[in-house]
């Protein structure tokens, strides 16, 4: 059976699925998107996906055409559709603001084209997220809107192309001496068991799996400074980590060629892989290759 998407409030397959040349997504990178993890048929925190998504639109007056309401209903039968109940998948969701002339205001026809895809993903690397990734930092050379999700990354596909180059799987952003979050992914840091991660403003994406993993920090009864870390301070942490729907919780154990503590994944990362594992999977982290942390 073809793999359908969602495109306008219809369901074709894939192949036959087209977008007109002057969508102003393509034109202008005018529109916004999510991505949602879903584990063996449940969308992991689908309303808070799409409560971003609407908060977006509503900053980049873009009119969503009746709500998320049709974007969730697609959500479901796609997973059916396409069988993907009993694997882990991935959604993206794209809603730009519709074909129109070549003009930058906005065009006074147009309507969204709303676009929804569900494919599998295949199963975490068990020894990635036990023994951790290399990251280097960047410059942030981004726009001042980067809490808006929208489908203008080049300057994060050139971060993460830095990453690809250097051999290492992420580059973290730096703006006026200050680490912000990753290419594709939050930062968060540990010293002296205490979170440190940038809190929520205009230069970062209040990730889905960032507030997730503060409030699982709030379980498991660790402290956390929502502050920015300043570059010199990476030489002195304990730990590291990243956050992201694909993602998840995947520790870093050398920036820029320099150990970030020990080397190796620490325990409050630990402890937070786990609890994130147990609450998605209904499986311990060991299900990923972990060990029992403290």
């Amino acid at each position: 059976m073809a793999e359908l998407v969602y495109l306008n409030g219809a369901f074709v397959p894939r192949s036959e699925a087209a977008i007109s040349i002057d969508d102003r997504g393509f034109v202008f990178a005018d529109a916004i998107y999510e991505v949602v993890k879903c584990y063996r048929g449940r969308p992991y925190r689908l309303d808070d996906h799409l409560a971003r998504l609407a908060r977006g639109a509503e900053v980049v007056r873009l009119d969503l055409d009746g709500g998320v309401g049709e974007l969730a209903s697609a959500v479901e039968r796609l997973l059916r559709e396409n069988h993907l109940l009993e694997v882990d998948a991935s959604l993206f969701l794209q809603v730009s603001r519709g074909p129109g002339p070549r003009n930058h205001p906005f065009p006074t026809s147009a309507r969204p084209t709303t676009l929804v895809i569900a494919s599998p993903v295949p199963p975490l690397d068990p020894v990635t997220y036990s023994q951790g990734v290399r990251a280097i930092t960047v410059p942030d050379r981004r726009w001042g809107m980067c809490d808006v999700k929208t489908v203008g990354l080049l300057l994060n596909v050139l971060a993460k192309q830095a990453a690809l180059d250097a051999g290492v799987a992420e580059a973290i952003f730096v703006r006026d001496g200050v680490v912000v979050e990753g290419a594709s992914a939050n930062f968060f840091a540990v010293r002296d068991d205490r979170l440190i991660t940038h809190p929520e403003g205009p230069q970062i994406l209040p990730g889905i799996t960032r507030q997730a993993a503060l409030e699982n920090a709030a379980a498991e009864c660790i402290p956390v400074e929502l502050r920015g870390l300043k570059v010199e301070e990476l030489a002195t942490i304990d730990e590291a980590f990243l956050t992201g729907t694909g993602t998840e919780v995947l520790p870093i154990v050398e920036i820029d060629g320099q150990p970030v503590g020990s080397g190796t994944r620490g325990p409050v990362t630990e402890v937070l892989q786990r609890r994130h594992f147990l609450l998605t999977r209904g499986a311990g982290i060991e299900a990923a290759g972990t060990g029992s942390g403290r």
